[in-house]
């Protein structure tokens, strides 16, 4: 199935940031922070969604929303350490503020998992936008016949979110694995091997399943194959994908694919939306 994107007018207030005020700040790992912030009003977002961060004087970068939706002022980022401004942003301490626009990009229909069996797999930094849908799928447990989340990074160091993930598996109706792909002599209590490594052994419904990835593009194709092989319908597979952003509103075209403007159609697809797009998931 292939879907022509029609592209709504963009409100003057997009382009206008608000102010976030810092309100906590924690490394997660050698790469990533943890920010909590303090908005002048609730984002209004929906899981999957995500938002422009910018410092003034120094640049504007698209960052996942890493909080389920919530009627407070509250907004968690997890942001990576790959260049000038998000070095900058790095050494916000709490009381500083940061730029905020959005929120930007489709997100998550909580809808479409109502009665459904779910499967989630993140690797590495997908679990962070991720975590926004999982937060409200645990508070809502009983609306699913079970959850079952894959979360793998490289090795024990690079775990994100290790004190939450461990307390969702103790959850009765969640299932969690994780997986790093290699110990490096750390001390590790979860499994060795890759993200995709425990897929053949699920129980897959593929008429009551819904599979959601998020992770580095070489996961999707490898969990798709696995799907794949459990017939799991594409319109039944959600791709959160990871693209470079610049405007968040589908003026740049920096994200553009083919008719697709990834910044306002996604970055959350159904595969069988994208598949037709090999360079999607490249």
């Amino acid at each position: 199935m292939t879907t022509t994107h029609a592209h709504a007018k963009v409100s003057p207030d997009a382009y206008l940031p608000m102010m976030g005020k810092v309100v906590e700040v924690r490394e997660m790992t050698a790469r990533e922070n943890y920010f909590r912030l303090e908005l002048p009003r609730p984002l209004g977002h929906r899981p999957g969604q995500f938002v422009m961060v910018s410092v003034l004087g120094i640049g504007e970068a698209p960052i996942s929303i890493s909080n389920g939706p919530t009627t407070t002022n509250t907004l968690e980022l997890v942001i990576r350490r790959a260049g000038r401004l998000t070095q900058v942003l790095s050494e916000l301490k709490p009381g500083d503020l940061m730029g905020i626009r959005g929120p930007f990009g489709s997100g998550f229909d909580m809808s479409w998992f109502d009665g459904k069996e779910i499967l989630i797999v993140a690797g590495g930094l997908g679990l962070v936008p991720l975590r926004s849908l999982i937060q409200p799928l645990v508070a809502n447990a009983d609306k699913y016949p079970s959850i079952t989340l894959l979360s793998g990074c490289r090795n024990p160091a690079e775990e994100l979110y290790r004190e939450e993930v461990r307390e969702w598996s103790k959850h009765p109706k969640l299932r969690v694995i994780r997986l790093v792909d290699g110990t490096e002599n750390m001390p590790w209590d979860g499994e060795v091997g890759l993200v995709t490594a425990p897929i053949p052994k699920l129980d897959i419904k593929p008429d009551r399943t819904i599979a959601v990835l998020c992770g580095p593009p070489v996961m999707y194709k490898f969990v798709i194959i696995g799907l794949n092989q459990k017939n799991l319908p594409h319109d039944r597979i959600f791709v959160d994908l990871e693209r470079r952003m610049k405007c968040g509103v589908g003026k740049c075209g920096h994200c553009q694919i083919n008719d697709v403007y990834c910044c306002q159609d996604g970055p959350v697809f159904r595969f069988s939306e994208i598949e037709h797009l090999p360079e999607a998931l490249l």
